[in-house]
């Protein structure tokens, strides 16, 4: 969970808050085979998710206070900047909001939670240090390969976020009655979409894709261990095969392969 130069941009670590952190560990470990640990920092508990040795993301119950507020079990994102208070800034500047105002997680790094001017959220991060493993080959298991945009307005959207962090258009796929979906790149490497999100889509949202071996097997993971299967098996342009769903507690979630 680190920044530095290569990563400047990208999404560096994934979090699910939950209502029941038990059942989503077991759900989350049937369904993409995740290894799990506490992470022994002290204060609320945070499970460590990680595909064989490599940490990629955490798992942790729904603070008192947001649940409060209607806070509802979901994943975030994590993307890596030079500075957090700066960009937090800029998020303002840009028509964004800061939820959560930057601070300090002790030992690890800085973060803040923002959002765009939809409503849809994400978090700025920047680690205490600068070593990183190597970034896994494209498709690898257990690491997510694709990050997806059901903004409230895809062009607008498009504007904020690459005026933040400098993404670009990649190519824009016709959908037909359902919109442009416009991929984009950090660095000239494609790593997720953007699309106005359909009336069915309750609310503006990041969706991440985590790669599984095989995506038949996978709906009958996700089915066997309580989850709900709410697109697909579907096959997108470039041949891999997606599934959206929701996990037990009510998180959207999706899983991608190249292999049917």
């Amino acid at each position: 969970m680190s920044t530095t130069n290569t990563s400047q941009a990208k999404f560096v670590w994934y979090d699910l808050m939950t209502s029941d952190t038990k059942a989503a560990e077991s759900f989350y470990k049937s369904v993409v085979g995740w290894n799990m640990q506490d992470a022994g920092m002290g204060g609320p508990p945070y499970t460590i998710l990680s595909a064989g040795t490599i940490m990629v993301g955490g798992l942790m119950q729904i603070p008192e206070e947001a649940r409060a507020m209607g806070a509802r079990p979901g994943w975030n994102g994590y993307i890596a900047v030079s500075d957090v208070d700066d960009y937090a800034g800029r998020v303002v500047a840009a028509g964004g909001t800061i939820r959560r105002p930057p601070e300090d997680i002790p030992g690890v790094g800085r973060f803040a939670v923002a959002a765009d001017p939809h409503g849809a959220g994400f978090f700025l991060f920047k680690g205490n240090t600068e070593a990183q493993p190597a970034p896994p080959v494209a498709g690898t298991p257990g690491h997510v390969g694709w990050h997806e945009l059901h903004a409230g307005d895809m062009e607008s959207a498009f504007a904020f976020y690459s005026g933040l962090f400098g993404w670009t258009k990649a190519e824009a796929i016709d959908m037909g009655p359902m919109g442009v979906y416009q991929t984009f790149a950090t660095g000239g490497t494609p790593i997720g979409g953007m699309m106005t999100k359909m009336p069915e889509m309750p609310v503006t949202c990041w969706l991440y894709y985590i790669n599984v071996e095989a995506i038949d097997a996978a709906v009958t993971r996700i089915n066997e261990a309580g989850g709900k299967v709410l697109m697909g098996p579907h096959q997108v342009p470039g041949g891999s095969w997606i599934v959206q769903g929701l996990d037990p507690q009510g998180a959207m979630f999706a899983v991608v392969s190249t292999q049917r």
